[in-house]
C-alpha cells in the first residue's frame, strides 16, 4: 500500500507463513508494520524443521499477532525420522503454538523418500488426534498416497486438519473436506494458469475455507515475482472473494471465524 493510504480493519489472517525465512526476518518490524496496514490482523509463522523451533518460538513471542506451529516439512522427514509423537506433543505445549506441521508428502521434490515422509507424517496425525491441536498438511503430487493415509487414519479415530496451499485435484479436496478437515487457498488462485485451482476454490463450503500466503513463495497477481508476505494475502482474499460472488469483507469474516473455529488455541473465538 502507499505510504500515506489509510489503515484499514479487515480482519484477515494469514494463515501460513514463514516468518523465519532470512528474506522475512530481516525486515520483520516492517513485514508486521505492512500486514496491519492491509488489514491483515494476525499470521502464523508455520514450522518446517523441529530443530528450528527456538526460532520460531521466539519469532511468535516477539508480538501477540503472531502463532507458530511445530513440525517436519515432508522435504526434511528423512532428515528428522527421530522426532516423535511424543516430542512434538511435549514442545507444543507452549500457549502460542496453535499447529502441528507441515507436515505430508511432496513427491515433485522428494519421491524418494516417500517411506520416511510416510512414517514422519503420521508421527504428526497422531498428535493432532491425540492433543486436538490441527495439523497443517503439505502434499504436492501426493494425491492418491495422501487420500489413502488420511483415510487409514481417520479410521483410527479423527483429528483436525487443513490442506494448505491447495494445488490438487478435485478428488483430494473432496477426500479432505468428507473427512472433516479444512483447505487453504494461496497466491495460486490468483495465476491466470490455475483455473483448476480456482474452480475448486469456488465450490469449498464457506466454512470450511482459509487463505494464506505461504509467503515469502508464491505472491499472487499484482505481486507476482516478488517474495511474498503476510500484507499480500488482501490480494489472493480479494480475487476468492470475487470468483464466490461475495465481498472481501465477506469472505475476511468468514475465513477469520473459520480460523478460529480450527485453530482453537489462538484465542480469537473468546474475542
Amino acid at each position: 500500500m502507499p505510504a500515506n493510504a489509510p489503515r484499514v480493519d479487515l480482519g484477515l489472517i494469514d494463515s501460513h507463513c514463514h516468518l523465519d525465512f532470512d528474506v522475512l526476518s530481516r525486515d520483520l518490524e516492517g513485514v508486521l508494520e505492512r500486514m496491519q496496514d492491509a488489514g491483515v490482523m494476525g499470521c502464523v509463522t508455520i514450522s518446517t524443521w523441529v530443530k528450528e523451533y527456538d526460532l520460531i518460538r521466539k519469532i511468535a513471542e516477539s508480538h501477540d499477532n503472531i502463532w507458530f506451529s511445530i513440525g517436519t516439512h515432508p522435504c526434511h522427514a528423512h532428515e528428522e525420522q527421530h522426532v516423535t509423537t511424543d516430542e512434538l506433543i511435549r514442545l507444543a505445549a507452549h500457549e502460542k503454538c496453535i499447529a502441528f506441521g507441515e507436515a505430508g508428502l511432496d513427491y515433485f521434490h522428494n519421491a524418494d523418500t516417500a517411506r520416511e515422509q510416510a512414517i514422519s507424517f503420521r508421527h504428526h496425525i497422531a498428535a493432532a488426534r491425540q492433543t486436538g491441536l490441527p495439523l497443517v498438511i503439505h502434499a504436492r503430487n501426493a494425491d492418491n498416497d495422501m487420500m489413502n493415509i488420511l483415510s487409514e487414519e481417520a479410521g483410527k479415530g479423527a483429528f483436525p486438519f487443513v490442506l494448505h496451499c491447495y494445488s490438487s485435484g478435485p478428488e483430494l479436496a473432496r477426500c479432505g473436506l468428507e473427512l472433516g478437515g479444512y483447505i487453504s487457498f494461496s497466491g495460486i488462485v490468483t495465476f491466470k494458469n490455475a483455473t483448476d485451482i480456482l474452480e475448486i476454490a469456488k465450490q469449498v463450503p464457506k466454512d470450511r475455507i482459509l487463505v494464506e500466503t505461504d509467503a515469502p513463495y508464491l505472491a499472487p497477481v499484482p505481486h507476482r515475482g516478488k517474495s511474498n508476505e503476510p500484507s499480500f494475502v488482501r490480494h489472493t482474499a480479494a480475487h476468492l472473494a470475487q470468483a464466490r460472488g461475495v465481498s472481501l469483507e465477506h469472505l475476511a469474516e468468514q475465513t477469520t471465524t473459520n480460523f478460529a473455529r480450527l485453530f482453537t488455541r489462538c484465542g480469537l473465538a473468546d474475542r
